[in-house]
């Protein structure tokens, strides 16, 4: 059975109070018998006992030192200069005063306290040196000087323990605030790693659903008459849904705490995919061009993947909005910053409704058959830009159809995507 150690600790008034018996005692008692059988100029009862009376109440005064330093501090040193003033026997009547001289510099604001000190301990070496100019004998003189320096040196434990605690309090008042400081950047870190997984699998899940959705339309129509156009359609449905689970995988892996198990997983997509993207485009039914006006120097990873979301966000807009029509994309290189074009030409007829296939289903406005609700592609594309410190406008064209052009800085400013 282990034992409890109890530790008992008094309440601060209490330790005072204790502090100031124990000072009194020591005090009246002390100088008792330091001149117990001596001869002395003036004995403790002369004046109506007033050098007990000056020993009590430089003793009894320390009860309070805590709450009122100063005028503890002055009551004593008072109390003193009158004793030793009136030639009272010498002894240890000076503790309270060091404990008093202690206080104010200990509970000080630094300065103030030091000055207090400083001109009470003038004020008290000047009135002790001229009581002691026809002490006798010339050799008890010492005692005075041990007092002097012994107040030096009580202001100065105090200053020295006031320092120490200022340093702690700042020194906890910094740890405080680096942890708060690590807590908001952590929360921080959280919040921008939801946004991007936000972002990409709105990205990732948006494209698919769009090919899959107009892939999936062909095939109700020409299932039965043209089966060959439908098993086209959906082994097309069926590359799209698994190029989306594989980055769906890859997005979500960050979340997963098997360290080193890259199993499944498929890098961030850049331009470098842009091809399959194009194909996916051409299947769900766009006419879709692209054009570099110069060589393409390689892209930093960030840079790449956030145009390529860029491009596939726009066309996937397409897809949905606009169906069947031509888009064109324009990446356009510079020395600092990657321009990106993605232009379309608005609603057309329905290739073969009219003509070839009489069998394809015809384009609802909102681009699937649904309703044209907003959605939050543009916002995430312009969210892309900034993080990167670029821009990205878009909106319609004077002639018909739409634009979004994207201005990319080479040298990211932002975080990762």
């Amino acid at each position: 059975m282990g034992h409890r150690v109890v530790t008992l600790r008094l309440p601060p008034w209490a330790q005072d109070v204790l502090l100031a018996l124990f000072i009194t005692v020591m005090q009246v008692q002390g100088t008792i018998v330091r001149n117990a059988g001596e001869v002395v100029q003036r004995p403790l009862t002369d004046f109506g006992n007033l050098g007990y009376v000056l020993l009590v109440a430089s003793g009894v005064v320390v009860a309070v030192r805590r709450r009122w330093p100063v005028p503890v501090f002055v009551t004593a040193a008072l109390a003193s200069l009158v004793y030793y003033g009136l030639d009272f026997p010498d002894g240890p009547g000076w503790l309270g005063l060091f404990v008093a001289l202690y206080t104010v510099a200990a509970y000080g604001d630094g300065r103030r306290s030091l000055v207090i000190a400083g001109v009470g301990t003038s004020v008290l070496a000047i009135g002790w040196l001229v009581a002691a100019a026809d002490i006798e004998p010339r050799a008890a003189v010492g005692w005075v000087y041990f007092r002097i320096g012994a107040s030096v040196m009580s202001a100065a434990l105090g200053e020295s323990v006031r320092s120490r605690q200022v340093i702690a309090a700042e020194a906890q008042q910094r740890a405080e605030l680096a942890e708060r400081t690590r807590e908001e950047e952590a929360r921080a870190r959280v919040d921008a790693e939801r946004l991007r997984i936000a972002r990409e699998v709105h990205d990732t899940v948006a494209h698919a659903i769009a090919i899959i959705n107009v892939q999936s339309g062909v095939t109700a129509h020409v299932l039965d008459k043209r089966p060959e156009v439908a098993r086209e359609a959906l082994r097309a449905i069926e590359q799209t849904s698994s190029r989306a689970l594989q980055e769906m995988r890859a997005i979500l892996g960050v979340l997963r705490d098997d360290d080193g198990d890259d199993d499944g997983r498929v890098p961030y997509p850049g331009l470098g995919q842009i091809g399959e993207l194009a194909a996916k485009a051409r299947e769900a039914g766009l006419d879709i061009k692209f054009e570099e006006t110069s060589p393409m120097a390689p892209l930093p990873s960030a840079v790449g993947s956030a145009a390529y979301r860029i491009i596939q966000e726009s066309i996937t807009n397409v897809v949905r909005h606009v169906g069947p029509t031509r888009v064109t994309v324009v990446l356009n290189p510079g020395i600092e910053t990657l321009e990106i074009r993605v232009t379309d030409e608005g609603h057309r007829a329905a290739p073969g409704r009219d003509s070839a296939d009489p069998h394809l289903p015809a384009r609802h406005p909102s681009g699937t058959g649904g309703s044209a609700e907003p959605g939050r592609g543009i916002v995430g594309m312009r969210e892309r830009c900034r993080l990167l410190g670029g821009e990205l406008d878009a909106g319609p064209l004077p002639g018909g159809g739409f634009e979004v052009r994207a201005r990319l800085p080479l040298a990211p400013s932002g975080s990762r995507l």
